[in-house]
């Protein structure tokens, strides 16, 4: 097998949770992993050499967004967006099926001709079909791509919750057909169903029946309780096929990714390291720090000591303190860097304890501890 042909290796599991090797053309991905969110082509307030520092081995990109800008014209005359924003590693890219819901106001559905939007810059109509949904992460040159969905906002109704599972399989199909053979490349498929065990069963079955490259677990962290996510992933994820690489996708939370690692995830993306970072709150092994609280002013020591990206051990959390009660934008880029930092290193200690069979004590001692 060539070495750049898309491939995942499971190594071992301890109870459910695994250890695991996603193989790319641009490099291979630990698994379980964390992906820092690249919305529109940077991570915001992070520099690209330092996400390579803090031994993060993939990002996430959107193509609603990359779509409207830089647009394809662009990105095709640099060949894609590796080039474009100097990243080298692999490029996860979501396909534009959050932006179905979350700029809900903005679009309506065809099941013909995909998802209609105005666009939230100006107003211009844009169809994002499955077909166009393909064609802009070819053009972003994603190493994973994933199918258009619809991803529909939190709820009970089974009718709601069945016509996106119609939607997104039927786009799932016409997405596979786009996508073509490309053996360099992953395509994922992504079940829905809400919190309905038997919606999401059969959900996965159909996605099964097309065959992907991999499967995610769409439509969770949209306002439902822990507990939920856990139980419904508890009932479900068994159902995926074990030789393909599982991806929960916008999570989340030091817990919620310990306890979804507990069931058997494998991939995980989410705004929470920056848009936490932008905000003053910190993740370190002391648990969720708000460092513009006033008994960080007097507080000599860093963030963690052993940290020495950017020199992030040399600033004092009365330092940082000072900045955020400044507004001065350095706190957001120090803040956001820790803290991806800190995810990275979180995954690497989830890692570690899977292959010394210690997950389930590593996972009792720190499930509660960032709630």
């Amino acid at each position: 097998m060539s070495k750049s042909e898309f491939s995942f290796e499971l190594i071992t599991q301890d109870d459910k949770a695994r250890l695991g090797k996603i193989k790319t053309f641009r490099g291979i991905i630990e698994t379980p992993t964390f992906m820092p969110v690249g919305t529109q082509g940077t991570v915001k307030g992070v520099f690209v050499d330092d996400i390579l520092s803090t031994d993060t081995q993939i990002i996430l990109g959107n193509t609603y967004h990359l779509l409207l800008r830089p647009g394809i014209e662009i990105l095709n005359k640099f060949n894609g967006l590796h080039e474009y924003m100097n990243w080298s590693k692999p490029i996860l890219t979501d396909s534009g099926g959050y932006q179905i819901m979350s700029l809900s106001k903005l679009n309506k559905i065809d099941l013909k001709l995909g998802a209609i939007f105005r666009s939230h810059l100006d107003g211009k109509k844009i169809i994002l079909s499955p077909e166009k949904s393909i064609q802009v992460q070819k053009a972003i040159n994603s190493d994973i791509l994933m199918v258009l969905d619809e991803c529909p906002k939190l709820t009970k109704d089974k009718k709601i919750l069945s016509s996106a599972i119609n939607v997104s399989t039927k786009w799932a199909k016409r997405c596979k057909v786009e996508f073509g053979n490309n053996k360099h490349k992953g395509l994922f498929g992504i079940a829905q169903g809400g919190l309905s065990k038997d919606l999401r069963l059969e959900s996965i079955g159909k996605l099964k029946e097309i065959k992907f490259d991999g499967y995610a677990m769409g439509g969770l962290a949209v306002g439902e309780e822990q507990e939920d996510m856990f139980k419904i992933l508890n009932e479900t994820v068994d159902h995926l096929p074990q030789d393909k690489p599982r991806y929960l996708m916008g999570v989340g939370t030091p817990s919620d990714i310990l306890g979804a690692v507990k069931e058997g995830i494998d991939m995980f993306d989410c705004v929470m390291p920056t848009r936490s970072g932008r905000t003053g709150l910190a993740f370190t092994w002391e648990g969720k720090l708000n460092l513009k609280n006033s008994k960080f002013q007097n507080d000599k020591y860093p963030l963690d000591g052993n940290c020495e990206v950017r020199s992030l051990n040399k600033y004092s959390k009365s330092y940082l303190n000072h900045l955020l009660k400044s507004d001065e934008m350095l706190a957001s880029m120090l803040i956001s860097l820790h803290n991806i930092y800190f995810y990275q290193q979180f995954m690497r200690e989830i890692r570690s304890n899977i292959k010394n069979g210690t997950f389930d004590a590593f996972f009792k001692k720190y499930i509660s501890f960032f709630n």
